[in-house]
């Protein structure tokens, strides 16, 4: 689809011809407002893959990189709860959906570099996607990021990375001020990276309409995309009704959860939880996803570290599936839920890497 790029922040307008993320006169983020709306999906990768959603992303020159098609598996003792399996990805977690489209923009703009901010996952996925396209990646991380996550960056994928004394929000400072100092694309929590996690939800409503959605959040980027494939999908009169939108996030950092259910602003918490891919003390989506989830009656949980940790083990125990700590919150959420005996959820399992 044809499109262009407006700042949520300022309301300026640019055409797909921008090279870049953010607006360069507040710095606001951007959001891709396509020409018109899809009519019909596509599908042109002879199988299951974000590609089939052609028709509702934005128009690029992509590698079609087998991306998406994850299984969805019902719970074994959960009732009707069944879990969209993100850790199918290449890189093991749903970050691959938008960082084929991120990859793709910044080879179309003529890029060779990348920079990005991660707690882990995003530049294990980005750095792997850079490596495939020619590209190299820069990334600045968290300090406590695990350990095993930065080796593999830099090892297998020949990231240079920058170790930051602080968290994702300190880390994100950082790739936005070496973007512009350099002649690199910044990627990460953006208007790209939404279009491809939207794929997901488009996945999910291919196979059935559940009466909730469980989000694990982060920079709540997802979450926000979850709301924009729901527009989409009943603009193209694909779906009637849409299920009502959970999102899920550590005690230990829980920003988004006390904003929304206590009805205030969005303020910065120092993550303090081992669940290291939804450590976000300041989500970048943060307020967007609040306005989205008050206008549709939305909910939003917190969840321990053992919490997690119990569903983490259960899911291993009984399926055999190694899932992270981020990666089971939706599990961890759905215990604390008081759902109807016919009615039915869909837990994402954002990732694996161990």
């Amino acid at each position: 689809m044809d499109y262009v790029l407006k700042c949520l922040g300022c309301g300026h307008v640019y055409k797909r011809s921008y090279d870049a993320q953010v607006c360069d006169r507040c710095g606001g983020l951007l959001e891709v407002a396509y020409k018109g709306n899809p009519k019909r999906l596509s599908n042109e990768s002879g199988r299951p893959s974000i590609w089939e959603y052609a028709d509702f992303l934005p128009k690029g020159e992509y590698k079609r990189w087998a991306v998406g098609g994850t299984r969805l598996l019902r719970s074994q003792d959960l009732g009707n709860v069944y879990m969209k399996m993100e850790l199918d990805n290449p890189t093991r977690s749903f970050k691959d959906r938008g960082s084929v489209i991120e990859i793709g923009k910044a080879k179309e703009y003529g890029f060779k570099r990348i920079v990005c901010a991660s707690t882990g996952n995003m530049a294990y996925s980005l750095s792997y996607y850079a490596k495939l396209a020619g590209m190299r990646a820069k990334v600045f991380i968290s300090g406590d990021a695990n350990p095993d996550k930065i080796r593999y960056i830099r090892d297998l994928h020949d990231a240079d990375i920058t170790r930051v004394n602080g968290d994702f929000n300190a880390a994100d400072r950082f790739a936005r001020r070496y973007a512009k100092s350099n002649d690199v694309f910044l990627t990460g929590d953006y208007c790209y990276r939404k279009e491809g996690q939207k794929t997901l939800v488009y996945e999910i409503f291919d196979r059935l309409i559940p009466d909730y959605l469980i989000v694990p959040v982060g920079n709540a980027t997802l979450l926000s995309a979850v709301f924009k494939a729901i527009r989409e999908y009943k603009a193209a009169g694909i779906i009637k009704r849409a299920p009502k939108v959970v999102a899920v996030e550590a005690k230990g950092c829980s920003p988004l959860v006390k904003a929304f259910n206590s009805n205030k602003e969005l303020r910065y918490e120092a993550p303090k939880t081992k669940a290291d891919a939804i450590a976000v003390g300041f989500p970048v989506y943060g307020n967007e996803a609040i306005n989205e989830m008050r206008s549709e009656g939305s909910l939003a949980i917190a969840v321990s570290d053992k919490e997690m940790g119990t569903e983490q083990k259960k899911l291993h125990d009984e399926q055999g599936i190694i899932a992270e700590l981020g990666g089971v919150a939706s599990l961890a959420a759905l215990r604390k839920m008081d759902m109807g005996s016919r009615e039915k959820a869909v837990a994402i399992i954002s990732g694996g890497n161990m």
